[in-house]
């Protein structure tokens, strides 16, 4: 349809070069603004669509939601269809230019906000851009092999190998195109394992995993694309082990340790842990520490290595439950029994306390000046904290016995006087007997 329109105009304007380079000039414009309106349809109608499923399978926090996604369709909807329009007719050089400069603003601004979506520098995702836009630009319309020529005669040679400004550029770019899209990648797939079905510890496993593998993939990948050969890296990855054996054997020692913490599940993401005087809950399981919140909201890192060598009490390895032992002392004058029952009491009044195993009141000792019990009870939420459920059971406890006169006793001590020096007691004997101190017991 397109060939038979072109030729209908042709034929209505004088059989010139110059004429013929207008009409199909003009043409393209119109193709362009056509392509234009329909990237824009297109971003309307599938833009919440795509906006759905990213949000579905990379989550709501990431900075490619919204306008970004709608701008990313218009524009690759554009870039397609100009594209398709280009490759269809042989168009002549105004022609090409309208649709290069399209294709290669699209292009460009598609690559701007692909990198500056997945969290890169602003300034990288404009270079970037810009140098997309050159490079198509000039690529459609004819002239890059004289800025590559030029490029490539720019640089230094080293043995047999050159080092050039166009090798510098591609490396540039195919690094940052390719980081991009593996961070998108990444984005994706730890969604989706961060929602399925499996554990804390097998989620960060698999994500983790899924990590290593999509950047070796990347690298592998920008290797082949930029023509290296493999056979090249032989000394290179021998002198990376060395270096890996010698200065980065503790980086790497806490990555290993960091695996098998999530292999054997011994440590994962929620767990409540105490590791020396570091009390708190993991989390979350680094490629070099371990991260420990604790209660007082400070973030403890603890090398993974620690945690393979040092004794590690974690209080929900196998489950969360937990019991909590609480000290109170009563008077002896009180009655024990109920004592123990207003105990019970105040247990089962603290939301926190589970039902089973049942809260229990121990009597220990007779100690100097009280009766002192010990209240143990279970809880499967440490990671709320102990010290405040402590305080809400011993707050509950003091509000009972104070309801039912229980008296929790204090320290007293009894002073009896047997001797009495002889200037004390002629001091006594020559006070007036109503400033003489009343005998205590």
């Amino acid at each position: 349809m397109i060939d038979t329109l072109l030729k209908k105009i042709e034929s209505l304007v004088p059989e010139t070069t110059s004429n013929v380079q207008y009409v199909e000039g003009a043409v393209a414009a119109g193709i362009v603004v056509l392509a234009l309106i329909a990237g824009w349809y297109v971003s309307k109608f599938f833009g919440p669509k795509l906006l759905h499923i990213w949000e579905e399978r990379a989550g709501y926090e990431s900075e490619l939601a919204g306008r970004r996604i709608r701008d990313m369709t218009r524009r690759a909807t554009t870039f397609i269809l100009c594209g398709i329009f280009l490759a269809f007719w042989p168009w002549t050089l105004i022609a090409k230019v309208v649709f290069a400069l399209t294709i290669a603003i699209t292009s460009g601004l598609f690559t701007n906000d692909l990198i500056r979506g997945v969290r890169m520098p602003d300034w990288i995702g404009s270079l970037m851009g810009l140098t997309v836009f050159g490079s198509v630009a000039l690529g459609l319309v004819g002239n890059i092999d004289r800025i590559t020529i030029a490029m490539e005669r720019v640089g230094v040679d080293i043995g047999t190998h050159r080092i050039s400004l166009l090798w510098v550029v591609t490396i540039a770019m195919t690094a940052v195109i390719l980081l991009a899209v593996a961070r998108v990648l990444m984005k994706l797939i730890n969604y989706v394992i961060g929602n399925s079905e499996l554990d804390g510890a097998q989620k960060v496993l698999g994500q983790k995993l899924a990590t290593v593998a999509i950047l070796v993939a990347t690298f592998m990948l920008g290797l082949d694309v930029l023509g290296i050969d493999f056979t090249a890296l032989a000394v290179f990855s021998g002198a990376f082990g060395l270096a890996i054996g010698f200065g980065m054997q503790k980086t790497i020692g806490n990555l290993i340790a960091g695996i098998i913490l999530l292999m054997d599940r011994s440590i994962k993401p929620g767990d409540v842990i105490v590791v020396g005087d570091t009390y708190g809950w993991v989390n979350k399981i680094g490629v070099r520490a371990v991260s420990v919140l604790t209660r007082e909201g400070k973030e403890h890192l603890i090398p993974n290595e620690n945690l393979m060598t040092q004794e590690v009490e974690n209080w929900s390895y196998s489950n969360k439950n937990v019991r909590i032992s609480i000290p109170v002392g009563v008077s002896y004058n009180t009655d024990m029994d109920h004592a123990i029952e207003l105990m019970k009491q105040a247990c089962v009044d603290v939301p926190r306390v589970l039902n089973h195993p049942k809260p229990v009141v121990w009597m220990l000792e007779f100690g100097d000046n009280s009766v002192n019990f010990e209240i143990r009870c279970w809880i499967n939420d440490p990671q709320s904290g102990v010290g405040n459920f402590k305080a809400a059971v011993l707050k509950r406890v003091w509000d009972l016995f104070k309801e039912h006169g229980v008296e929790i006793p204090f320290p007293q001590r009894d002073v009896h006087i047997r001797t009495m020096p002889d200037a004390a007691s002629a001091v006594i004997k020559t006070e007036p007997p109503e400033t003489r101190p009343a005998e205590t017991d």
